[in-house]
């Protein structure tokens, strides 16, 4: 039996050496790669400043498709969907989109209807974008406008920091 582990022992030192120093040359070209950069991505943080003027493309009900131009830090075209939920409840889906990618979010605001005009308050969270803005995200932005009660035409406004 003496023979027979020892036969067995010498069989496996081999395969395990090699996977050792494989595994050790695996966990050394990670961490290389790691400490060069060439896998990590920096995230770049800017204050959005936004304004856009929209109108109306279509409308179900309180659920209310509006397209407009976004100025401000980034500008391109931008699409809303609100939904006013309740007597003083809107929620919001946003997509803005500049030249170079895409950002969608969306929010929730407070609703007060005056006459002619109702207007919005409350934050959005921007969840997802797409080409220089692949990794966005922020939350708790500042989210405003006010819609016109005679042809849902609407203005909005977001600040606050954005990363990507």
């Amino acid at each position: 039996m003496i023979v027979l582990r020892s036969r067995v022992h010498r069989s496996l030192h081999a395969p395990v050496c090699l996977l050792a120093a494989a595994t050790c040359a695996f966990v050394l070209n990670a961490g290389a790669a790691g400490a060069s950069g060439t896998t990590a991505h920096a995230a770049r943080t800017i204050t959005l400043n936004e304004s856009g003027k929209l109108h109306l493309t279509s409308h179900h009900g309180f659920h209310l498709n509006e397209q407009g131009t976004a100025s401000g830090t980034i500008r391109g075209s931008i699409y809303i969907h609100l939904n006013v939920s309740s007597t003083n409840r809107v929620t919001a889906e946003v997509s803005i989109y500049p030249s170079n990618g895409s950002l969608t979010g969306s929010g929730t605001a407070n609703y007060r209807s005056n006459g002619g005009q109702a207007t919005f308050s409350g934050t959005l969270a921007i969840t997802r974008g797409s080409g220089t803005y692949a990794h966005a995200h922020a939350s708790n932005l500042n989210f405003s406008g006010t819609i016109q009660r005679s042809n849902d035409a609407t203005t909005v406004r977001v600040s606050g920091p954005l990363s990507y």
